[in-house]
């Protein structure tokens, strides 16, 4: 359950939400569909988590100094071969979930879930983990935003327009932040262990701008595509969590070290939050 990461798995839910309302306020939605797209897409984060606990700790970049939630691991709660035993576990249930997505979307979707659980390994693993190398954030945003939400809506109405493209980059600019925060906590012990993130990249001071540009980003947007007539006056709905949004800036703006365990947390429930008013939008 540690290695699971349960607090982080609002980034896997909230893009499935987001996604099957905009194809309900389309005309099409499939119970079936939603369920398993919603369990694989859970399982595939949890895979991902499984395979970076274990690379992490392979690679050395799990250390004592870790500032960040116990890695099983790295702590020995668990031996490397059981947990990446049970990562591959994880990968082939949704694999099997993903039979029958494939079946209802056809290559598109084989090709998309291929790519996703190549993503969840290479992420940390392979001779040269992307996340290692400062495309974590991009690898996030392209994964749990721009295919993701249009993703689910192709499931449900076999096509992708703009607004689909549109609903995706504020739940991805959500989800990319939750990884901000876990990046800038662990900023010094990454250089020490050779993993460069984008943050070990950029330093602290920009890594904390970018936090704060992301969630900017995910308010503004809507409420510029509702003044061009793209979304309907819902959208405002969003805003009633602009409070949190405010204040998890300022935290990210100032806390340092473990404090950031909190402000990782509650960015996670801002984006499941965010993404389920910003569903609700779209069925209204």
């Amino acid at each position: 359950m540690l290695a699971a990461r349960l607090p982080t798995l609002p980034a896997s839910i909230a893009p499935v939400l987001v996604g099957t309302a905009v194809a309900a306020d389309e005309g099409e939605f499939r119970f079936p569909v939603f369920v398993a797209t919603l369990l694989a897409a859970v399982l595939l984060q949890v895979g991902a988590n499984l395979a970076n606990d274990y690379f992490d700790f392979r690679k050395g970049a799990d250390t004592t100094e870790r500032l960040g939630p116990l890695r099983v691991t790295q702590s020995g709660l668990a031996s490397p071969a059981a947990v990446r035993l049970a990562a591959l576990v994880t990968f082939g249930v949704a694999a099997l979930l993903g039979l029958y997505l494939v079946s209802v979307g056809g290559w598109p979707v084989l090709a998309v879930g291929l790519a996703s659980i190549a993503a969840a390994i290479l992420y940390t693993g392979g001779p040269w983990p992307f996340g290692y190398h400062g495309l974590g954030d991009l690898f996030v945003f392209v994964f749990f935003g721009l295919l993701a939400v249009p993703g689910t809506v192709y499931l449900h109405t076999d096509t992708v327009e703009g607004r689909a493209l549109l609903a995706a980059i504020p739940v991805g600019a959500t989800v990319t932040a939750i990884l901000v925060v876990n990046n800038l906590r662990d900023i010094d012990t990454d250089r020490i262990t050779g993993k460069r993130t984008l943050a070990v990249l950029v330093g602290a001071r920009a890594t904390r701008l970018e936090y704060v540009g992301l969630l900017a980003l995910t308010y503004l947007l809507p409420a510029a595509a509702w003044m061009l007539g793209d979304l309907s006056a819902w959208v405002w709905l969003t805003w009633l969590t602009m409070p949190m949004a405010v204040y998890l800036a300022r935290a990210v703006l100032a806390w340092e070290g473990r404090a950031l365990n909190r402000a990782l947390r509650d960015t996670a429930r801002l984006h499941l939050l965010f993404g389920s008013l910003f569903a609700l939008s779209f069925m209204l």
